[in-house]
């Protein structure tokens, strides 16, 4: 059999099993336009449209064998016009320079940041002197100080406050996470802080569709937390409201350390387990009237009710990006039982994913959608696998605690490269976290979830909640247990570009291809790996602002301040894969740090400034401030002033040279690239 031969033999083999394909291909399409340098003009898109259409109709008049690759190549250049055109259809005002003064607008949500610091963000934004065509939809703002003096926040409240605000800030380093596209995405067009009392300026509005909805969630968040205070409380109401702004970090730090933090994050493992629970009961409930058992779907009518409590679910969490996706992934399973299919098959997998990718392509970059798409891939691959396969998991009272042994590994594999990847750190004891605390979600926490809701108009919800309570005061103790333990969280520093890619198509293709030739899935994930494994990091790093400088040694990267910038220094370690603080970095700062045989300088603050003389032209000097007068040597200088248009900088090595590369640079031109100013136009 010639090589043609074997291909057309190979391409016959995948009838059947085609759909799969389909969000892979939108995938490739999504990835190639968010990986552009320079954002493609409407003439491209066109061109790119025109394209999907051609290779479409061809589809049509080509042979069994070509049809696929036609059909696929076309929705690769689907996916790339449906990223654009969700990236133009979010525009809005993002602020272009540094701004103080009053700050003026509607609550529409309330969080936390990294810092633990009660965040609103506000619509019907108004501040001084500012047009409304220049005015952000949307503002972030982190309520720092004494906040004893604040209004009470309540939903659809009016509030003013006195504040910083700037544009979204560009990636820590170059090809770092882009917080930009993020802020594009969710439609933020300015973020900053205030150490001002918050006063109302307008009464809380009655509010409707979503504000009406956020209401209801933050008055069940208060309820919960009158009966369940403390983290036990914030824990409940993270995954019954998605209201996390009642959890401490050291609380999250545990869950996070211990791989158990998935668990907060309202998702298709909470979303799976309510349904199961309504599902579950329903069904006992229809079987146990014998008229109704003998003459009705109850299946059916059971997955039905299942599909209207996940809706509600969706609703009362706020129908975030993650929760949506695992609505979608559990309504295409539900519908599936409505119809008398098969619920949990690869094919309702890449349905779901299809239907993400269509609605929200920008989900395919951030680490929700790839976490759970792979765990809930593997976990239907391996378990059609046993099914097929007719392996036993053992006698009938032990095959449960088999199964969520298996499907714990399995996850927690499928997913451990991607959160290693994302955050650069490794749960070493995950796989024991997991195996103590999910079980107790299915058994005790989702059901008592469920009857609260049902008490609740009677007033005695705080039953089923105490029950809830305990559960979730176990999964607590675990996490705390496990992250005291020595080296229970590894660190890994970031892969280069094309490692996820690599690794995610190289599975895939393991999975989804039938034959022999799916092995050659293997070698994509084993260029993964070797990508991986010699990823190089940059030898001196420096802030946007020109605030911190690092500087690798033989001990790990060298910061040159204990404080400030904490956000940046966070970042640079974690992607080194250092485990070290900000604190313990800096103490490794060498006297006279060089790169290439160029001595490294930090100057910090005007002081420091003023303090410094003339350079020399093997020196590279770091400024916080613009220097007044200008340094006078040869020497290369970083100031504020040239860090505003480069974005961060990142200093390598290269044959014996030292080679700059900017975020600005790897950012490149794109719609959300917002690079702030001085002062506003007048």
């Amino acid at each position: 059999m010639g090589p043609l031969s074997y291909m057309a033999q190979s391409m016959r083999a995948q009838r059947g099993h085609l759909i799969g394909w389909v969000p892979v291909c939108l995938a490739v399409g999504i990835g190639s336009y968010f990986a552009l340098r320079v954002e493609p003009s409407l003439t491209v898109l066109l061109w790119v449209a025109g394209g999907a259409a051609l290779l479409g109709a061809a589809a049509f008049l080509a042979g069994e064998v070509a049809v696929p690759v036609l059909l696929g190549a076309a929705l690769v250049l689907v996916g790339f016009d449906l990223a654009a055109w969700r990236a133009h259809a979010v525009d809005g005002p993002v602020l272009g320079w540094r701004y103080y003064g009053p700050i003026t607008g509607r609550v529409v949500a309330v969080d936390r940041s990294q810092s633990d610091a009660l965040r609103l963000t506000l619509d019907r934004v108004v501040l001084e002197r500012v047009s409304a065509a220049r005015t952000p939809l949307h503002v972030r703002v982190s309520l720092h100080g004494d906040r004893r003096f604040d209004a009470d926040i309540t939903p659809g409240l009016g509030v003013m406050t006195t504040g910083h605000l700037s544009p979204p800030s560009g990636p820590v380093e170059p090809e770092g996470f882009d917080f930009q596209r993020h802020a594009w995405f969710a439609g933020l067009g300015a973020v900053g802080y205030s150490r001002t009392p918050l006063l109302a300026a307008t009464p809380a509005e009655a509010g409707h569709g979503g504000l009406a909805v956020f209401r209801a969630r933050m008055a069940a968040s208060a309820r919960i937390q009158r009966i369940l205070p403390g983290d036990i409380g914030g824990f409940a109401t993270a995954i019954t409201t998605g209201d996390r702004s009642a959890i401490s970090q050291d609380a999250l730090q545990d869950l996070r350390a211990s791989n158990l933090a998935h668990l907060l994050a309202i998702s298709g493992l909470h979303m799976g387990l309510l349904s199961a629970v309504v599902f579950g009961a329903l069904r006992i409930v229809l079987t146990l009237v014998p008229w109704i058992a003998l003459r009705w779907p109850t299946r059916s009518i059971a997955a039905a009710g299942a599909l209207v409590a996940a809706s509600g679910y969706l609703l009362l969490s706020g129908g975030n990006v993650a929760t949506e996706r695992a609505f979608i992934m559990v309504a295409v399973a539900l519908g599936a039982l409505i119809i008398g299919r098969r619920a949990l098959t690869l094919r309702a997998v890449a349905i779901a994913a299809t239907i993400v990718l269509v609605l929200r392509p920008e989900a395919l970059t951030g680490p929700g959608f790839q976490m759970s798409f792979a765990a809930t891939t593997g976990l239907v691959a391996i378990f059609g696998w046993l099914r097929n396969a007719e392996v036993s998991l053992g006698p009938k009272w032990l095959a449960p605690a088999v199964a969520t042994v298996i499907s714990s590994a399995v996850a927690g594999g499928f997913t451990a490269p991607i959160g290693a990847a994302h955050f650069n750190t490794i749960a070493q004891y995950g796989l024991v976290a997991n195996l103590l605390s999910v079980p107790l979600m299915g058994i005790l926490v989702m059901p008592a979830a469920v009857a609260a809701l049902v008490m609740a108009p009677l007033g005695l919800e705080w039953i089923p909640l105490q029950v809830m309570g305990a559960g979730l005061r176990w999964i607590l103790l675990v996490a705390q247990g496990v992250a005291e333990i020595d080296g229970a969280q590894g660190h890994v520093a970031a892969p280069g570009p094309w490692v996820l890619p690599l690794l995610a198509l190289g599975f895939l293709w393991l999975l989804l291809w039938q034959g022999w030739l799916r092995f050659v899935g293997l070698g994509a994930v084993i260029a993964a790996g070797v990508l991986w494994h010699g990823a190089e990091r940059p030898t001196v790093l420096i802030s946007d602002t020109g605030s911190l400088v690092g500087v690798m040694t033989p001990t790990g990267r060298a910061l040159s301040k204990a404080k400030g910038a904490g956000f940046v220094a966070l970042n640079w370690l974690e992607n080194d894969g250092d485990g070290a603080d900000q604190a313990r970095a800096a103490a490794r700062w060498p006297t006279r740090p060089k790169i290439g045989g160029r001595e490294v300088i930090h100057l910090s603050g005007k002081r420091a400034r003023a303090a410094f003389g003339a350079c020399r032209a093997d020196q590279i000097i770091v400024l916080s401030v613009v220097p007044d007068p200008p340094l006078m040597g040869g020497c290369e200088v970083f100031d504020p002033d040239r860090l505003r248009s480069t974005g961060a900088v990142a200093l390598t090595i290269d044959n014996g040279q030292v080679t700059m590369q900017t975020a600005r640079q790897k950012a490149g031109t794109r719609l959300w690239t917002a690079w702030p100013k001085d002062r506003p136009p007048r």
